[in-house]
């Protein structure tokens, strides 16, 4: 399992590095989730991917790449 995974880092303290690096993990996937959900809303609600791109600090490129499927 990973958590028994002795690192050079490892402090040998129940908080250890692992379980943080992991709770990032979680972090970001939830963060993913919800621009997901708030571009699907904004393209619903008529932004253009030049708004929406330059409401979260990204050209309109990209996020049309990236969320193409959404609408």
């Amino acid at each position: 399992m990973l958590t028994d995974m002795k690192t050079s880092v490892d402090t040998g303290d129940d908080g250890g590095v692992i379980p943080e690096l992991a709770a990032v993990r979680e972090a970001k996937h939830e963060l993913a989730r919800r621009e997901e959900v708030a571009v699907r809303r904004a393209r619903n609600s008529g932004l253009s991917w030049a708004e929406i791109g330059t409401l979260l600090g990204v050209t309109r490129q990209t996020m049309h790449r990236k969320y193409r499927k959404v609408g």
